[in-house]
């Protein structure tokens, strides 16, 4: 059975920003988009593992600070000619609390 983890208050994440959850496995950003989406993926860019967190939000997109490539949020993937996905992950809430499940979503990197 899978568990959700209560990770935190709505408004604790910033709208186009992200906040990082710490687990044994790794980093994992949870990102909030303009309109309160939100996704989680891991905090690591498939190119040279730069922190995704720290990129910038635009849509459902965001920007490595490293060198610029441009992740889907939604499906982990790169924006081509890049290539390279990330891990995702499940995260929901309920209206104000967060939540998030460790696991790996089948199908992501």
């Amino acid at each position: 059975m899978t568990e959700w983890l209560e990770i935190a208050d709505l408004a604790n994440i910033p709208r186009l920003g992200a906040r990082v959850v710490r687990t044994p496995a790794g980093d994992v950003a949870v990102f909030r988009t303009a309109d309160d989406s939100l996704f989680a993926l891991r905090d690591r860019c498939p190119h040279r593992g730069g922190p995704l967190s720290e990129g910038i939000v635009h849509g459902t997109r965001v920007t490595c600070p490293l060198h610029n490539w441009v992740i889907e949020l939604d499906r982990g993937e790169a924006l081509a000619p890049d290539r390279g996905c990330v891990e995702k992950f499940a995260v929901r809430h309920d209206g104000t609390r967060v939540w998030l499940r460790l696991d790996a979503l089948e199908g992501a990197a």
